[in-house]
């Protein structure tokens, strides 16, 4: 028996977490394992990016209609995340992922006590795109794929930290720049997972449904406070995700 009145209220919240700093999967990944216990993982990991592509769709339209997207650096950035997923996924069958969380770990912490300690940082744009970024670009897309496709909590995270601290861009903009590879790399892993197995499409598409209204939500509350909102909201999420490697390495 489906529980809707657990997965309902999941994939919303999971939704407007996505929508502004990504990490949708901490809520709604476990939600579907406690579901589903005896369904096989990438029958429900395809499921969760089934949710997951609707809501970022979403927020990637609602943000390309009220923000400057530097298409130079992030189409660039975005296809070599496609390839760099593949190469990561690829990898995983020479090494093992659990040696990536210690160093996770220490990322994350820089990242969080980088951005909590530099209180300006990602408030506003700081400087023009400049010729070399689409090949900067390309080079951050390829290794955050490979990333993502090898080990992937945080790829979200990484993503908009990267984009304030390579190219100057404000929260915003890191944040709406980071849904379009999201949006990529959820299409690329829908069709891989989906060649995998089954996917629980009635469970998807009604999670979809709720993903897309969260995001609605999470795009009209970053765009209206903008990045100071979105700075705390990212703090909140890096603390959560150090939190869970942490209780991962200890278990």
């Amino acid at each position: 028996m489906i529980d809707w009145t657990l997965l309902i209220p999941a994939a919303f919240f999971a939704g407007m977490v996505d929508a502004v700093v990504g990490g949708g999967g901490l809520i709604q990944i476990p939600v579907l394992l406690g579901q589903f216990p005896q369904t096989a993982i990438p029958t429900l990991f395809g499921t969760n990016k089934l949710s997951s592509i609707a809501g970022t769709g979403a927020a990637l339209w609602r943000y390309a209609r009220s923000v400057r997207i530097p298409w130079p650096v992030v189409l660039p950035a975005t296809a070599a995340a496609l390839l760099g997923a593949w190469g990561g996924a690829a990898l995983v069958a020479w090494l093992p992922r659990e040696t990536m969380r210690p160093l996770v770990v220490v990322l994350m912490i820089a990242v969080a006590l980088y951005t909590f300690l530099k209180k300006d940082f990602g408030q506003q744009v700081t400087r023009p795109l400049l010729p070399g970024d689409r090949w900067k670009g390309a080079a951050f897309g390829g290794l955050i794929g490979l990333y993502d496709g090898f080990f992937g909590p945080g790829t979200g995270s990484f993503l908009i930290f990267g984009f304030i601290r390579l190219f100057g861009m404000d929260f915003v903009q890191g944040s709406a720049s980071a849904k379009v590879i999201n949006f990529a790399t959820n299409l690329s892993a829908i069709a891989f997972f989906a060649s995998h197995g089954p996917l629980l499409w009635q469970v998807g598409l009604v999670m979809a449904v709720c993903n897309l209204a969260g995001s609605w939500l999470g795009t009209h509350l970053a765009l209206k406070h903008g990045a100071g909102f979105i700075r705390k909201a990212f703090l909140g999420v890096v603390v959560v995700l150090i939190a869970k490697q942490l209780a991962d390495l200890a278990g």
